[in-house]
């Protein structure tokens, strides 16, 4: 049965009347504003009438961004004298506080954004002493997880201040959501038709969005645990999308098994005998399908090599052999120190077997190193690769030239810092983002750059390959992740929808989706077929540092600079557990390969000495 909740954005059964705007002359800056708005739409006649009426004959012809025209378009109403803010605010605050405990915490989920847009509508009106002295007397009662926002808000005290502000063009130009119970909205509708506050129902109308659900008000604890994103909580409807979060069957490669080295050696040391490969099926057994798996064509990728299905299988059959982890048998980890880096580390990434260290410099370089006796060999020349039988079973062995080996190699080419770097899953190419905005593909066969991907317009945060490779997915300053292919030079997809920076990212499993973690304190998971958002999970009180799914892919955790390490249900995007407070930021998460454990990583008083914190989870 469908649930009778509704979504409303709008009290619009308060009907209250408010005195009108005084009338005056509009300023040359919304003027030229809204005949920028009149001529994108080809509305020539209106923009005409516009002009002679206004006596305006020059208008730029370039366009203005679409924050400025906004900006002017969604200008706050003056409501006459200033000090009646701060007495609306009072009466608001002091009907929570009165209210049944049942509504109580519900009800104070208004109170911020109220207050933000009051303070914002004094700012904008020219009430510099009134919007100051709003902010001394009830910013310090606001939760504790906005002071950051709130200290940022305290810096603009002239309406100049607000254009091109990040905070008020994000309060501006959205509505903050708030998830209330019906019974809890109908005793603040009654509330408001009793007081007639004009000032309090305008911002309530024109700025909040009330997504009411039936049932019993939540608590305290509840609201806390998905409180902190910038614009509020998410709506059902963003997490409504089904979410394929399953793993497709692999496909039915066939092979030559081979023999163990031991079982084919004679006893006594002889030449090794010769047995008759036999061919069988590495899935030979009738697996039941994932119905939560997405088809197998529903994203393409390259049809895989020999040499890569022969990878694959392998990796396949070491992973068999695995022994399962539990409270008696914990994983081993294995621990790589940089001597003498001079603080200039900021990045490091080790390959899928911890065979090669790649790590990014504050100078621009990345250096890959070797973590076995074996060096780092580059590839021959195309003059003696000619000389080569390419169908040798050791091909790979021969076009590598011995003589030039490694323990060590350098890559230049950035401009910027480099923030992160990733192998791609067969080790053959590696990824690096930069200050420089540029994301560079490197080739660990040659040790050359081959590709600089430009698309982002500000620095490049983070960058992760698909565990299939060919895609990869970019994180930047610049509000969007971008879902890219190695033989692309523009993306494939822009996520765009979060309000700051893009900080973290990474792919589902089975590489249909992509998880983003944002300053705006907001996780988001993107389907890389349509590009729009299928989940939206809040919690967070600072920004996400960190992002991993669970490898049958249903969970993904997230650490913040909260201290905070939360795990999410793809299912529905629900939050399932908080699963520690830590004394300082998580920085890396990883789970174990059968998906049990959790490791997480944090820095203690800037030195980098990691913690590991494990979990059974189920």
């Amino acid at each position: 049965m469908e649930s009778t909740a509704q979504d409303i954005s709008h009290l619009s059964s308060v009907q209250i009347k408010t005195e009108p705007d005084s009338v005056e002359t509009p300023d040359r800056t919304t003027l030229l504003a809204v005949l920028q708005v009149l001529r994108k739409y080809n509305l020539k006649e209106t923009e005409e009438q516009l002009k002679k009426e206004a006596k305006v004959s020059d208008v730029p012809t370039t366009q203005g961004s679409d924050s400025e025209v906004s900006s002017v378009l969604s200008t706050y109403k003056s409501e006459g004298n200033p000090d009646l803010y701060e007495d609306a605010y009072m009466d608001l605050k002091k009907f929570v506080d009165s209210s049944l405990d049942a509504f109580k915490h519900e009800l104070g989920m208004i109170l911020y954004p109220v207050f933000v847009h009051m303070y914002l509508e004094l700012v904008y009106n020219g009430h510099e002493a009134q919007a100051i002295k709003l902010m001394e007397r009830f910013g310090k009662d606001q939760e504790h997880y906005y002071k950051e926002d709130l200290q940022r808000l305290s810096m603009v005290t002239k309406r100049d201040q607000m254009n091109g502000n990040e905070i008020t063009d994000t309060f501006r130009s959205n509505e903050f959501i708030i998830r209330m119970a019906r019974d809890t909205l109908a005793t603040l509708k009654r509330h408001l038709q009793e007081k007639k506050q004009s000032i309090i129902l305008n911002i309530i109308q024109e700025h909040l969005y009330f997504d009411m659900y039936e049932g019993v008000a939540r608590t305290k604890s509840q609201i806390d645990s998905v409180a902190g994103s910038v614009i509020g909580e998410a709506t059902r409807q963003d997490n409504k999308a089904k979410v394929y979060y399953g793993l497709p069957r692999e496909p039915d490669y066939q092979y030559a098994a081979v023999e163990d080295d031991e079982d084919t050696e004679a006893d006594g040391g002889d030449k090794p005998k010769k047995k008759k490969p036999k061919k069988e099926s590495f899935f030979n057994k009738k697996l039941k399908t994932d119905p939560n798996a997405p088809p197998m064509d529903r994203i393409p990728f390259p049809e895989l090599k020999d040499n890569d299905k022969t990878e694959k299988i392998k990796a396949l059959r070491e992973s068999s052999k695995r022994v399962n982890l539990g409270v008696d048998s914990l994983p081993s980890i294995c621990c790589y120190t940089l001597l003498n880096s001079a603080q200039s580390v900021i990045c490091a990434e080790i390959s899928d077997d911890s065979t090669i260290l790649a790590v990014g410099f504050s100078n621009s370089h990345v250096r890959v190193w070797s973590l076995l006796t074996q060096k780092l060999k580059a590839m021959k020349s195309a003059d003696q690769l000619q000389d080569i039988d390419h169908e040798a079973e050791d091909v790979w062995a021969r076009i590598m030239d011995e003589r030039n080996a490694e323990s060590s190699r350098l890559l230049y080419g950035h401009s910027g810092p480099v923030y992160n770097v990733s192998f791609s899953p067969d080790k053959t190419l590696l990824l690096s983002c930069s200050e420089d905005s540029t994301v560079r593909l490197w080739s660990l066969l040659t040790w050359t750059c081959l590709v600089a991907y430009k698309g982002h317009v500000f620095p490049v945060w983070d960058v992760k390959f698909s565990p299939q490779g060919y895609y990869f997915v970019t994180a930047s300053h610049d509000k969007t992740a971008r879902l890219w292919a190695t033989d692309h030079h523009q993306p494939l997809r822009i996520f765009s929808g979060h309000f700051a920076d893009v900080d973290k990212v990474q792919f589902h499993p089975n590489s249909n989706y992509v998880a983003t973690g944002s300053s705006d304190r907001t996780i988001r998971l993107w389907d890389c077929i349509t590009g729009n958002h299928v989940r939206v999970m809040t919690g967070h009180k600072a920004a996400i540092q960190a992002l991993s799914f669970s490898t049958e892919g249903r969970f993904l955790a997230s650490a913040g600079a909260d201290n905070r390490l939360l795990l999410w249900d793809l299912a529905h995007g629900h939050l399932l557990a908080e699963l520690a407070s830590h004394s300082s930021p998580t920085h890396c998460l990883a789970f174990s390969r059968d998906g049990t454990i959790l490791a997480s990583g944090m820095v203690l008083i800037n030195i980098f000495l990691n913690k590991l914190f494990f979990y059974q989870i189920w």
